[in-house]
């Protein structure tokens, strides 16, 4: 006659870990079936602005593909360095595109040290600034700034942006000396002025322009301080 322990070495006892085990299975198989968060690229107000003119200008326009644009203002305190910078890294940032960032100012400090760019004031030819995106500085194109440029300069110009696929030219204020440099470009975009420039103003630039045969190819708002998600870029 078996005793109570013999019983129990001869029934075997079934293991507690294996439900626990095919419970950690199930749950471990609904989480991996649950859809996965996929990370999506935080972009500011801004950035989606000039993504939007950038499209607008450069590939939806009305005249066509505009491969070189002229950005003059009509207020001379315009902060316009900036704005071409943030177009110009926009373009190359589609990665398919070799853009030319181009110091067309006559007037004030050089465009690399307006941007605080590692670029020396005295250099020479494209400067790299980040990938598929480069600086040429004017003394690069306009050897005697001090002087008007000549018809040898402007061509230089021209061969300048012959080398990239987007040039964007960021220029002085809107002057007869502007125009002669716009009409290197497929045309110009007038930047306005938030809370300072009078309309009246610039339909009589807008007039000058037409004279001069220089395509406005749009308006933008610079220096507002309220979002404008779909008044960036008009026509004036």
């Amino acid at each position: 006659m078996s005793t109570l322990g013999e019983l129990l070495r001869a029934v075997p006892v079934p293991a507690k870990a294996e439900p626990y085990a095919a419970a950690e299975a199930r749950v471990r198989a609904r989480e991996e079936a649950k859809p996965r968060a996929v990370a999506v690229p935080a972009f500011s107000l801004h950035d989606e602005q000039i993504r939007a003119l950038v499209q607008q200008l450069f590939f939806q326009h009305e005249a066509g593909r505009i491969r070189n644009a002229c950005f003059a203002p009509i207020e001379s305190s315009a902060q316009v360095a900036p704005m071409c910078l943030d177009i110009a890294r926009a373009l190359a940032d589609e990665g398919k595109y070799d853009v030319g960032l181009i110091d067309a100012n006559y007037d004030g400090a050089s465009l690399q040290r307006e941007l605080q760019l590692d670029i020396p004031d005295h250099a020479r030819g494209a400067c790299a600034v980040s990938s598929r995106l480069w600086l040429v500085p004017r003394q690069s194109w306009w050897p005697q700034p001090d002087r008007h440029p000549v018809d040898r300069d402007i061509e230089r110009l021209r061969d300048f942006m012959t080398e990239f696929d987007f040039s964007i030219l960021c220029c002085a204020p809107v002057s007869w000396l502007t125009a002669r440099i716009a009409q290197s470009c497929d045309g110009l975009v007038l930047v306005l002025t938030a809370n300072k420039t009078r309309r009246l103003v610039a339909a009589q630039i807008k007039e000058q322009l037409g004279k001069a045969r220089i395509p406005l190819l749009g308006t933008v708002l610079a220096e507002r301080r309220l979002p404008v998600p779909q008044g960036l870029y008009r026509k004036l």
